[in-house]
C-alpha cells in the first residue's frame, strides 16, 4: 500500500464516517442540503463521509476536508447491482476526486452479466493509487475481494441481499469473523442507531465505522419515533 492509501485510511482509523445522502424522493434531495450536513457532520468530529452522486461529492468538497467515500446509485434492468454498477460510474467519481470508491463487491452479476472478477481486474490496474473499497454482504465475498485487490472491505451490504435478508444489524459478527481471519481494513456499515451500537462494531474489529439513516435521514429517524407512540384509538 502507498503512504498516500495509508495516509487517508490512517485518516478514519477509530472514527465515524457519515453518511450524507439523500435520494430523489426524499425531502432533502439537493446537494447544497448534502453540503451542509457534511458540514455539520465534520464540525461534530466525523472523520470522513459517504457520498451518492457526482453533484453531491463536488458540493461535499468545497465546504470539508476529510475523505470522502464516494458511490454512484445507478439501477440497470438487468441487474440488481447499483452501488457503482458500471465502469461508467467509477470513471465519474475518479474526475470527482473521491478518495475512495465504494462498490458492490457481492456475488451478484453485474449489468451484462458481468462478474466482479473481469469487471474489477482492469479497473485495478488501471487505477492502482485509487482506494477501491468492497461494499460486502458476507465473509466470503469480503475474503474474495481482498484477494480481488480491494483495499477495504465493509459490511454495507449484509442483510441486504436475498441470500442475507433477515440478519441482525448491526453485523458484529461479521466484523468479527474478518478481524479474526485478518481480512481488512474493515468499515462497519449498517443498523447502527446508538452509542452502544458503535461500540460494539469497532469493538469487535473494525477500523471505523458508517452511520447514515440514524443521523442524516430525519423522516426516517422521525417514523422510527412516531412507531413507538401508542396507537390511537
Amino acid at each position: 500500500m502507498t503512504n498516500q492509501k495509508a495516509a487517508i485510511i490512517s485518516k478514519l482509523s477509530g472514527g465515524l464516517i457519515v453518511s450524507c445522502q439523500a435520494l430523489e424522493d426524499e425531502p432533502l434531495h439537493s446537494s447544497y442540503i448534502m453540503g451542509r450536513m457534511a458540514l455539520a457532520a465534520a464540525q461534530g468530529g466525523a472523520s470522513g463521509i459517504r457520498a451518492n452522486s457526482v453533484a453531491d461529492i463536488e458540493a461535499i468538497k468545497a465546504t470539508v476536508d476529510v475523505p470522502i467515500i464516494g458511490i454512484i446509485k445507478a439501477n440497470y434492468p438487468d441487474s440488481d447491482v447499483y452501488i457503482t454498477p458500471t465502469e461508467n460510474e467509477v470513471s465519474a467519481l475518479i474526475k470527482v476526486g473521491a478518495e475512495i470508491i465504494a462498490l458492490d463487491a457481492t456475488a451478484r452479476l453485474r449489468p451484462g452479466a458481468e462478474s466482479l472478477e473481469s469487471f474489477f481486474a482492469p479497473l485495478r490496474l488501471r487505477y492502482p493509487d485509487q482506494l477501491f473499497m468492497a461494499d460486502c454482504s458476507t465473509v466470503a465475498e469480503a475474503v474474495r475481494a481482498v484477494q480481488l485487490g480491494f483495499d477495504i472491505v465493509s459490511t454495507t451490504l449484509a442483510g441486504y441481499t436475498p441470500y442475507t435478508e433477515g440478519r441482525t444489524l448491526p453485523d458484529t459478527a461479521m466484523i468479527k469473523a474478518l478481524a479474526d481471519q485478518q481480512v481488512g481494513p474493515i468499515i462497519g456499515e449498517g443498523g447502527i442507531w446508538t452509542p452502544e451500537q458503535l461500540q460494539s462494531v469497532l469493538g469487535a474489529g473494525a477500523l471505523a465505522a458508517v452511520i447514515g439513516t440514524a443521523i442524516t435521514r430525519p423522516r426516517e429517524i422521525t417514523r422510527r419515533f412516531v412507531r413507538a407512540l401508542p396507537e390511537k384509538s
